[in-house]
């Protein structure tokens, strides 16, 4: 089993890949529902930490990020406990010891202050954005300009759990995930994008049947028929 099939099968088994009727933030209805709050516990975070931070070392080891990494930043809030657990797996599986840092909703005046948690943001500073899964990229366009506003950093990647390859909210032809990228001027790196998802669960797995039933199937294929933008970001 590869990386990809590995991680949406430890989503479907944590409940974080869910199939039926969800209505998003967005207003659609889609069969399809991921959700990284369902990694609650200590084993599970471990474990989710553990993709990620196999996914910056291959982008490392590949030349597209740099292994001289200041920190991993998490945005308020799914963020957070993402950044920690990637630190955390960098330094524990690959030798690589790097910080964590996250936004706080709320700029705290007293004690310590400021608007940051973990690792403080230095000019010259390399870092790695995490997140779960990119809708409107509100958290992330959030975060961005104050990471930037507080030290000249340069942020090499963003890594997501899944990459739900939608449109976005300007032009048609571009996914939510390329409009981050061209706008904040970032490469993506998604551990896997819904089309992996849909051709996972077509196929039967250990128990010699599909993750998803044919309904649910066939609405997957409506929905990224209506909605998918017709070049989907990611890598």
């Amino acid at each position: 089993m590869d990386n990809k099939q590995d991680f949406i099968k430890f989503m479907s088994d944590a409940g974080a890949l869910r199939f039926g009727d969800f209505t998003l933030k967005s207003g659609r209805r889609s069969p399809y529902f991921i959700n990284t709050g369902a990694f609650d516990t200590g084993k599970k975070i471990a474990r989710l930490g553990s993709f990620y931070a196999a996914r910056v070392k291959d982008a490392m080891d590949a030349g597209d990020i740099p292994k001289e990494v200041a920190t991993v930043f998490g945005p308020a809030y799914k963020g957070v406990p993402i950044a920690v657990a990637t630190a955390t797996a960098l330094a524990s599986e690959h030798g690589i010891d790097v910080g964590y840092t996250f936004n706080r909703k709320e700029t705290k005046d007293h004690g310590e202050g400021g608007g940051f948690v973990g690792r403080a943001l230095k000019d010259g500073d390399r870092i790695i954005m995490v997140d779960d899964v990119i809708t409107a990229g509100t958290a992330i366009r959030e975060a961005t300009p104050l990471i930037r506003s507080v030290a000249a950093v340069k942020i090499c990647g963003l890594v997501l759990a899944v990459d739900r390859m939608e449109r976005g909210r300007g032009a048609a032809s571009l996914s939510a995930v390329e409009e981050i990228r061209e706008e904040l001027g970032v490469p993506v790196y998604p551990l896997v994008t819904i089309k992996d998802i849909l051709d996972a669960a077509s196929r039967a797995g250990a128990e010699g049947r599909p993750i998803a039933d044919d309904d649910i199937l066939n609405r997957m294929r409506a929905y990224l028929s209506e909605y998918c933008a017709p070049h989907p970001g990611g890598e």
